[in-house]
């Protein structure tokens, strides 16, 4: 009997452990199945939204050789550049680089904006500094926002004025349609360009900075102990890929500038609106195949240079400027792009007048400040007027007459300017010799049928500028000063320290080589120039000019006397040298 109730126990009890395991391998079933059923539907919600994401897009292969576009795809149309704007910010500090204002060694303070930048970033933290080549190692490679922020705080005193800066120089290269709202390409809806604008910036890059350029070749570098690598993969996998930048916001899609140089072949391609990193670049490689046969193997266009402000076209073509850059939007599960002109129910608001506000007035913001040009002072002619000597400011004693000697002034072939009624007066002691009539105070002109002046007053001639009789060394060749009639065009003359020096007039194209502080700086940056030429600046004409910028004054090294042949190889040689170099048409 107990042997019976012993043996029911362990039935009863085995029989109830297997109930117990058969419930947890259902359940257990039940869960992993729930789990392999979410983790599917989250895969296919994932892949749909990743295959549906299609950025509007643009493309544009220019020959840098001859300046042809080979393809295109609306190149003209706007577009979010992401952190393709580094490129500009970059621009405007290798031009303080190269103008010596600063060195890759200036260390750059970090501000508390610019350490809470988004990402990509190198990490900065409010209160340290970075060296100005570890933020430019930094932007080319890791795309680093914040040090972005510190190279337009260091240059422009904060990035609203930076940006700014970006537009005008943006303008200055012909890049009509591109506007800056910051130093990073971080989203900004007002922040737009087109795949023309980057190509142009693109090359402009390498005709004005050819020393600086080569950093956007660096695919990592060492940074605070850690290696920051790159995002640009066709550096190293396309024969001939030197640079130069990526670029990525959600609003834009992968963005892609890149230069190849292959043989003599040479090409600047844009991207914008890849749907994937490995999109892109596969869209560039091709476009870059294509159209690499198709490219000159001779430079015959000039390089790109910046155009005065003040003459730069930097007028936006309002119909070309209605709509903010098409965004691609999803509508019954297809995907559309959304035109300038918003559609009714579907489509988000557009905002046309308000990007329309900010492209003209970005235009307006790139033209300098007119400034109000003076009256011109009365023309007397060089005649006293025949009022009541009380009436005349100055001393209350009578003048004199001052016995006087025309002076005959002659400096080699140069004559003086003629002092004919249609001679504009002097109002300033500094006027420019180029811009304003010069002074001629140093000579004395003949003239007829003069009014007469109060009895014993003045010269009795009332001609004014003269210079007494005694001041005149008599061993002073004399000659007669020209009055010839104004409508031929003659060299100026101005008065410096008393004597009276011919103004240097420069024919043919004009080659520049920098602008430096002094004017010895600037002499010696001619010296070299002349060096590095190799003997093809024989015969051009070397001079230094002075240009006021703000309130600094800076000396150009220019050489003029060339033709526009010559002044393109020349500048051609010598940035082959890492010397910058511009051609200007005078």
């Amino acid at each position: 009997m107990l042997r019976t109730t012993l043996a029911s126990s362990r039935v009863m009890r085995v029989g109830a452990l297997g109930l117990a395991t058969l419930v947890a391998v259902i359940f257990t079933t039940d869960h992993a199945d729930a789990r392999r059923s979410r983790h599917r539907h989250h895969h296919r919600h994932h892949h749909e939204a990743r295959h549906s994401y299609n950025p509007p897009f643009a493309s544009i292969i220019v020959d840098a050789n001859s300046g042809a576009t080979l393809e295109s795809t609306n190149p003209d149309s706007l577009r979010h550049p992401a952190s393709l704007t580094k490129m500009m910010t970059l621009y405007l500090l290798f031009e303080r680089l190269d103008a010596g204002k600063i060195s890759l060694d200036t260390e750059m303070h970090v501000s508390q904006h610019a350490a809470e930048q988004d990402p990509t970033k190198l990490g900065l933290r409010s209160g340290q500094t970075i060296r100005v080549e570890d933020a430019i190692k930094g932007l080319v490679t890791k795309s680093a926002n914040d040090a972005a922020v510190v190279i337009a705080e260091a240059l422009g005193g904060d990035e609203d004025d930076f940006a700014k800066m970006m537009t005008r120089k943006a303008r200055a290269l012909g890049m009509t349609r591109t506007v800056y709202r910051n130093a990073s390409g971080l989203p900004n809806d007002d922040q737009v360009t087109t795949a023309r604008d980057q190509a142009t910036l693109g090359r402009a890059l390498q005709d004005r900075f050819p020393r600086y350029y080569r950093y956007f070749a660096t695919t990592s570098f060492v940074f605070r102990g850690r290696t920051i690598r790159g995002h640009n993969h066709l550096l190293g996998s396309v024969d001939g890929v030197d640079g130069i930048k990526t670029g990525y916001i959600r609003a834009s899609g992968f963005n892609l500038v890149t230069n190849l140089k292959r043989g003599n072949r040479h090409l600047v391609g844009v991207v914008i609106g890849g749907r994937s990193s490995g999109s892109r670049d596969a869209t560039m490689r091709n476009l870059l195949a294509e159209n690499l046969n198709k490219a000159a193997t001779r430079r015959t266009v000039a390089a790109i240079t910046e155009r005065n402000p003040a003459e730069a076209n930097a007028q936006v073509a309002e119909d070309q400027a209605r709509s903010r850059p098409e965004r691609a939007v999803q509508v019954n599960g297809a995907v559309q792009v959304a035109s300038a002109t918003p559609e009714p129910v579907v489509l988000p608001p557009e905002r046309p007048a308000h990007l329309a506000r900010s492209l003209i007035a970005a235009s307006a913001a790139a033209l300098p400040p007119k400034q109000a040009k003076p009256e011109p002072a009365p023309l007397t002619s060089g005649v006293i007027d025949t009022q009541a000597i009380s009436a005349i400011p100055g001393s209350s004693e009578p003048m004199k007459p001052v016995r006087v000697k025309t002076v005959q002034v002659r400096v080699g072939s140069t004559r003086l300017a003629s002092a004919g009624q249609s001679m504009p007066p002097v109002t300033s002691r500094n006027a420019s010799a180029r811009d304003e009539a010069p002074e001629t105070s140093g000579s004395v002109v003949a003239r007829a049928n003069m009014p007469p002046q109060p009895a014993n007053f003045g010269t009795g001639h009332g001609i004014l500028g003269v210079l007494p009789a005694s001041s005149i060394p008599s061993s002073t060749p004399q000659t007669v000063a020209s009055a010839e009639p104004a409508s031929r065009a003659q060299p100026q003359a101005v008065q410096q320290n008393g004597a009276v020096k011919p103004v240097a007039i420069h024919t043919g194209w004009i080659i520049q080589v920098g602008a430096l502080e002094t004017e010895n700086e600037a002499r010696e940056r001619l010296d070299a120039a002349r060096g590095r030429a190799h003997g093809m600046l024989g015969k051009a004409d070397p001079f230094t000019e002075p240009v006021s910028k703000g309130d600094k004054k800076l000396y150009r090294a220019r050489f003029a006397g060339l033709d526009r042949d010559q002044a393109e190889a020349v500048c051609r040689r010598l940035k082959r040298s890492d010397m910058s170099c511009i051609t200007i048409r005078n």
